[in-house]
């Protein structure tokens, strides 16, 4: 006879099951880590809060559908919202502290679950309302009570921290426990990795039907609407890891494009350069791709140029990649390939060092060359506390300046634009304009920009490519003219 099926998150037998040990061993690295913390008195607990649903406005519409609070879906992989959970520094054991919900919700929302269905969901050790949590609390005696706050480097604001009524009546610390989570955050684990293999894949399958099925005459937000149907009918992706990008023409030369002002609302011209950057997300942990193609299928040689530059700036870094690589040094290998292929392509003239030392690569490629993925599309701890920005052109944009170690998962994404106020900038820059081909580049003005993007594990020897589309332009140009293609992921 079977044996019980393990309590796990699954949006049907085509997708992904993530069985919730995934979550059990976030929690056992966790107050591992905090038992070796001599600061950290005996009896602590920490205490987090999970994400709340928050309406439109002064409406009773909810902005979205409910995503959960990445600090608290990494520990505790709870779906829904109102919920505070705790651990025991000691023991490991979790506590899980539901909202208890007015009856009428029966009504509207369908069936009020009790505690047991609950413990059993998530695996908890123990479960009580969230009205209870401070006297349950009280009755473990907590030396400590553990609560999040930090700074996110890349939004520059702080995570929520918990509060409830009576925690006023115990002793807290609110500053040893981010530095220590978010550190544990940037290593995945095998079960998390697995995670991003599956979002990834689901995401570059939806990116090939985007290339199949876009044509000149079609509006961006097709393009779009084409990638979140596959992702969701396909994968049981409910959400995007961001606000889609789907610039085409000069809009490719928008770094995020696709916001509210600009809602990927183009009509989509012959000859136009297609860049769309998204990535679906799946319980929460999320992909980063971006596909840039031509709208008819056909490249130009001048779409080929800048494609082409742009490959090879993304494969160099990928086959340099491995433990104790300094990201830096990686930004500046991706602008150094690009700099080169320009000078190759006639673009660009004089000596590349000398380029390099005046910043070129920053009139090109003004963002950093990627991120850390996870829970976050901009991961969490790209600069813990004493790692200082690096004040230079392009590189001041990095979001980690970290050396890189095995488990850690980064976007590998350099690109280069055609952007106006940079352009001009140089050109009237006595230390720049000396290197640019004026006919040349007035060439591709209007052309947009070419970014290729894709998501990396590192591993003990180099890395693991998680994207899987087309990369080169005979396998782009095959697929969007409806030709089965074995895509080529050797880098």
């Amino acid at each position: 006879m079977a044996g019980k099926a393990e309590p796990a998150y699954c949006m049907g037998q085509h997708t992904l099951s993530v069985p919730m040990a995934l979550f059990a061993q976030n929690r056992q690295r966790l107050v591992s880590k905090l038992r070796e913390n001599k600061e950290i008195p005996s009896g602590s607990i920490v205490v987090l809060q999970g994400g709340d649903s928050n309406q439109r406005y002064c409406s009773d519409v909810e902005f979205a559908p409910f995503r959960q609070e990445s600090y608290f879906q990494w520990l505790f992989g709870v779906t829904e919202p109102g919920f505070y959970g705790a651990v025991e520094v000691d023991t490991g054991k979790m506590i899980l502290f539901p909202p208890k919900l007015h009856e009428s919700y029966t009504v509207w929302m369908g069936k009020i679950n009790g505690l047991d269905h609950f413990k059993a969901k998530y695996q908890a050790n123990d479960v009580a309302w969230v009205e209870d949590i401070a006297s349950v609390l009280k009755e473990r005696k907590p030396s400590k009570l553990l609560l999040l706050h930090g700074l996110n480097s890349d939004s520059g604001t702080y995570c929520k921290e918990a509060a409830f009524d009576g925690i006023g009546d115990f002793a807290v610390n609110n500053e040893i426990l981010h530095p220590i989570i978010a550190e544990l955050r940037v290593f995945k684990t095998d079960m998390e990795l697995d995670v991003l293999r599956f979002a990834n894949r689901i995401s570059s399958e939806a990116h090939m039907e985007v290339m199949r099925k876009i044509k000149p005459g079609m509006y961006e937000y097709q393009g779009e609407s084409i990638f979140q149907q596959y992702c969701y009918s396909n994968g049981g992706m409910r959400h995007m890891g961001y606000t889609c990008i789907c610039g085409t023409g000069h809009n490719g030369s928008i770094l995020h494009y696709g916001h509210a002002a600009a809602p990927n609302d183009k009509r989509i011209q012959d000859g136009d350069m297609c860049l769309f950057d998204m990535g679906g997300e799946y319980y929460c942990y999320t992909s980063d791709i971006t596909c840039s193609f031509p709208a008819n299928g056909k490249f130009t040689p001048d779409q080929v140029t800048i494609y082409n530059a742009v490959l090879r700036s993304n494969r160099a870094v990928m086959k340099a990649i491995k433990p104790g690589v300094s990201w830096p040094d990686m930004h500046r290998l991706s602008e150094r390939v690009l700099l080169e292929e320009l000078k190759e392509a006639g673009l660009l003239k004089g000596d590349v060092d000398a380029m390099m030392k005046a910043h070129m690569g920053a009139i090109f490629m003004p963002h950093g060359l990627g991120h850390f993925l996870g829970l976050d599309v901009h991961d969490v701890h790209g600069y813990p506390q004493g790692l200082e920005r690096i004040d230079e052109p392009g590189i001041r944009n990095l979001r980690t300046a970290r050396s890189l170690d095995d488990r850690m998962v980064i976007t590998i994404e350099p690109g280069c634009y055609f952007i106006e106020p940079l352009l001009n900038s140089a050109f009237s820059n006595p230390e720049q304009n000396c290197f640019l081909v004026e006919e040349v580049i007035n060439r591709f003005r209007g052309f947009g920009g070419v970014r290729i993007e894709d998501d990396i594990a590192v591993t003990s020897t180099g890395c693991e490519l998680l994207t899987c589309v087309p990369r080169s332009v005979e396998e782009i140009e095959a697929l969007m003219a409806g030709q089965e293609v074995k895509v080529n992921t050797q880098f």
